[in-house]
């Protein structure tokens, strides 16, 4: 749910004392510790297998001091929530999630999960088409959900070189959909199809999937590579960047705010000047996005003009990001006064 969470009431008060013990599950110092024990990686990932990487894990939870399992539960023996979803931030639940589901894949034929669902993945592919075009067109869309009747014949040229990264792509299937819209499939002189369309993923088992689904698909020219956004060794800038539920994922890490700081740090230098980041998020609002854009942007100008001898340069103090628009047609509601929805999907320009 995109900034507004609606928790029910616990009548008992042992469920109330969980939570509160959930909340406040480790110090500072453990949540360091048990992250720094994650961050073993090599140029595309990690260097370790599976049973390594899991018996790693476990150590660094147990050197953290954790409470015993009985203070993560309810008395109905339900996973608190909160406890659920900060395991949503670490490499190993993933890990564990995309084995099974490429096992499942291999066994039955199925392409995984879709984050926010189906409907959402190609509200946001179809979208974000209008958009590109009226970009490539040199016009700054005010409302881009009114759809176009050339968008359709106009797209499928304009979009065809574009360069494309689905960051945290999981499954892939993101990429399928964008392929499907005109993106980053052209023709060279020689007749020859190519595809300028990425997924990255910090989990090997997601990209063994991605890559498993789109040869079957037929979407086998789509390249996928392990990478970790956050500490990329990709070096090419593109000029669409994706994020469906990434930035969600790292901030509920237990040093989230940290490594969304280094987030956009990253995404600034994968995205080209002109290109255009799309995030689609449950847990943050369009509102919200856009503050923690603006935030980054201070903070960059601040340190630009901080280096001797640009202080007074007018170019220092140009944003990175610029808003450009959201989605409008997710559906809404109201509690508290506020309006909401439970998926937000907003664009910014790199300046």
């Amino acid at each position: 749910m995109a900034g507004i969470r609606l928790q029910p009431e616990d009548s008992d008060a042992s469920q109330q004392q969980a939570r509160a013990v959930a909340a406040d599950l480790v110090s500072d110092d453990d949540r360091s510790v048990a992250a720094d024990s994650w961050s073993i990686k090599s140029e595309y990932g990690s260097t370790l297998d599976d049973d390594q990487r899991h018996a790693d894990a476990a150590e660094a939870l147990n050197n953290a001091n954790l409470p015993p399992p009985s203070d993560y539960s309810s008395d109905k023996d339900e996973p608190d929530a909160d406890a659920v979803s900060s395991m949503l931030g670490f490499q190993s639940y993933w890990d564990a999630a995309y084995a099974g589901e490429l096992t499942n894949f291999r066994e039955h034929g199925h392409a995984g999960e879709v984050w926010f669902g189906a409907d959402v993945m190609e509200v946001v592919a179809s979208w974000t088409k209008d958009l590109c075009v009226d970009i490539s067109q040199g016009r700054i869309p005010n409302h881009v959900d009114d759809v176009k009747a050339e968008a359709s014949e106009l797209g499928n040229k304009v979009l065809s070189s574009w360069s494309v990264l689905d960051i945290g792509t999981g499954n892939g299937l993101l990429l399928q959909e964008l392929a499907k819209q005109g993106y980053g499939i052209s023709c060279d002189v020689l007749h020859f199809w190519f595809s300028d369309l990425t997924g990255t993923d910090y989990s090997e088992g997601a990209i063994s999937l991605a890559q498993s689904v789109a040869n079957r698909d037929g979407f086998s020219d789509i390249k996928f590579l392990v990478d970790d956004v956050l500490a990329t060794k990709l070096e090419q800038e593109f000029q669409l960047v994706m994020d469906k539920g990434t930035l969600d994922a790292i901030g509920l890490h237990p040093d989230g705010p940290v490594k969304r700081m280094m987030y956009w740090d990253s995404v600034a230098k994968l995205v080209a000047p002109g290109g255009v980041l799309v995030i689609t998020s449950c847990n943050s609002t369009k509102d919200e996005l856009i503050q923690e854009v603006e935030s980054f942007n201070r903070r960059k100008i601040s340190a630009a003009q901080e280096v001797e001898g640009v202080k007074d340069d007018e170019s220092c103090r140009d944003p990175i990001f610029q808003y450009l628009s959201h989605v409008r047609t997710y559906p809404t509601f109201m509690f508290g006064g506020s309006v909401g929805s439970r998926v937000a999907t907003v664009a910014f320009l790199r300046k």
